[in-house]
This record gives structure tokens, C-alpha cells and sequence, in this order.
């Protein structure tokens, strides 16, 4: 059995919207909200990770644990492995899931989802995919594709990620959700590399993993939770939080 430890890692160093984790989601600010999603989700404790005192603020102010790391990190896999390595020096949890910070509207069910394929001692990461609905995303580079070869129903062994629109033929496309969970060791390695030639090429940090020869599993989710990061995106974040408190007020 694994011992999951959930990481959050927020800044406030976002330049097409200022100040993105505490703007304001039906009454609390956004990083709040993704907190409670990742505590409902129920798999371990949750903290977040941030070099910013406002962000840890509010964390705290809502009764979540915030963990202070540096302000020169690369990435959140940079953050959270120090903030883990506070967290847990004398390593208890074996597990580490990164929630990114700007994911108000992520289902607690698929962050618990994340870490099934872990329990195959082969697997390094786990990730999250959904079905690519819309057309026009098939071709949208900002939509990241997962390429994989199917091992179980709901379940792949990821072998590639592209902005291309692939794999080519019939079938379905999987747009690729930047959710991991870690073994605690893979993380350390991976932290630990070079960016890879295939990562900066196409900008994603995962194929970092995969020259490494990591092994990378995912899992297949409903839909792919909204990422705030424009004004638009925040305007909607709040339609779509207000209607499921809309509608979980009127079945109760």
C-alpha cells in the first residue's frame, strides 16, 4: 500500500493574469478551492507549496498546510520536491501528487484516480487523459496529445506526448491532463535530469521522464478539468463553480 502525499505548488509570478491564486472563486481565492479538491479526494494529506507568504496566507487562513520553498524553481516538480523533502525528510510517503494550482475546477475523483496505476511496481508516473470532444482541439497545439498503447480498460502506457495531432488514423485522440503522481524515488530522479532534447523541442517537461526511460501510465477521466490562465478563463472557472453550487443547493 502507498503512503500519498498531495503537493499543490502555486506562485504568484503569472504574467497574463497577475496574482492568479488568490483571485477570487465563489467567495475564496483559487488556490483555496484547488486545496479542497485535493483534500476531498481523500488519498493523503494535502499542503501546498509556494515562495510566496500571500499565497501561504490564505492557505492557512482556510485551515490548509503551506510549505515556504525558494523562489528560483524551474517548474512545480522543482517545488514540490523540496517542499516534500520538508514535509517528509525520514520519507514516510512513498507517493507524491502534484495538483497544479490553477485547476479550480478538478474533480477530487480523478486526483484519486491518479495514483491506481502505482499500485504496479513497474510504473514510475502516473498521469491523467480524457477524450479530445472537440474538433478543433484535435489540432490545437496548446491541447497536448497523449500517444499510448491501451494495457486495460481505461488504462495506458503512455509512449509519447505531442502538440501534433496524433497518433494518425481512426480512433480517438486523449488530450493529456498535467496531473502526476510520483513515486517518491522517480521524483528525485527525475528532478535530478537534464532537460531532455524531445522536452524542449516540444515544450513539456513529461518527455523528460520518457528519454529517461521512466515508465509513465494513464488514466482515463471523464473530461479535462478548466486550467485558469487568462481573465476568460476565470470569468468561466466562475460560471462553472456558481452553476455546481446552483445545483448542488437545489438537490439538497
Amino acid at each position: 500500500m502507498s503512503d500519498p502525499l498531495v503537493l499543490i505548488p502555486s506562485r504568484l509570478a503569472a504574467t497574463r493574469l497577475p496574482n492568479k491564486p488568490l483571485a477570487e472563486i465563489a467567495g475564496e481565492p483559487m488556490i483555496v478551492l484547488v486545496w479542497r479538491r485535493a483534500v476531498e479526494a481523500g488519498i493523503g494529506p494535502v499542503a501546498v507549496a509556494t515562495d510566496a507568504p500571500e499565497i501561504a496566507e490564505a492557505v492557512t487562513r482556510a485551515g490548509g498546510q503551506a510549505v515556504m520553498t525558494r523562489t528560483d524553481h524551474a517548474s512545480g516538480s522543482d517545488r514540490i520536491f523540496e517542499a516534500v523533502e520538508k514535509l517528509d525528510p525520514e520519507g514516510q510517503h512513498d507517493v507524491v501528487v502534484n495538483v497544479q494550482g490553477d485547476l479550480p475546477t478538478i474533480d477530487p475523483a480523478a486526483i484519486a484516480a491518479s495514483i491506481v496505476p502505482l499500485s504496479d511496481s513497474s510504473v514510475d508516473i502516473a498521469t491523467l487523459v480524457a477524450v479530445i470532444a472537440r474538433e478543433e482541439e484535435k489540432t490545437n497545439p496548446n491541447v497536448v496529445k497523449m500517444v499510448g498503447s491501451p494495457i486495460a480498460a481505461g488504462r495506458f502506457r503512455a509512449l509519447y506526448f505531442t502538440r501534433a495531432t496524433a497518433p494518425y488514423g481512426d480512433g480517438p485522440l486523449y488530450h493529456h491532463i498535467g496531473l502526476y503522481a510520483y513515486r517518491r524515488k522517480a521524483l528525485q530522479l527525475f528532478v535530478g535530469l537534464d532537460p531532455s532534447p524531445l522536452e524542449m523541442r516540444e515544450k513539456l517537461e513529461q518527455l523528460r521522464a520518457l528519454e529517461a526511460g521512466m515508465r509513465i501510465d494513464a488514466v482515463v477521466v471523464d473530461d479535462v478539468p478548466l486550467g485558469v490562465d487568462t481573465p476568460h478563463d476565470l470569468d468561466r472557472a466562475r460560471e462553472i463553480i456558481a452553476a455546481k453550487i446552483i445545483g448542488s443547493r437545489s438537490t439538497s
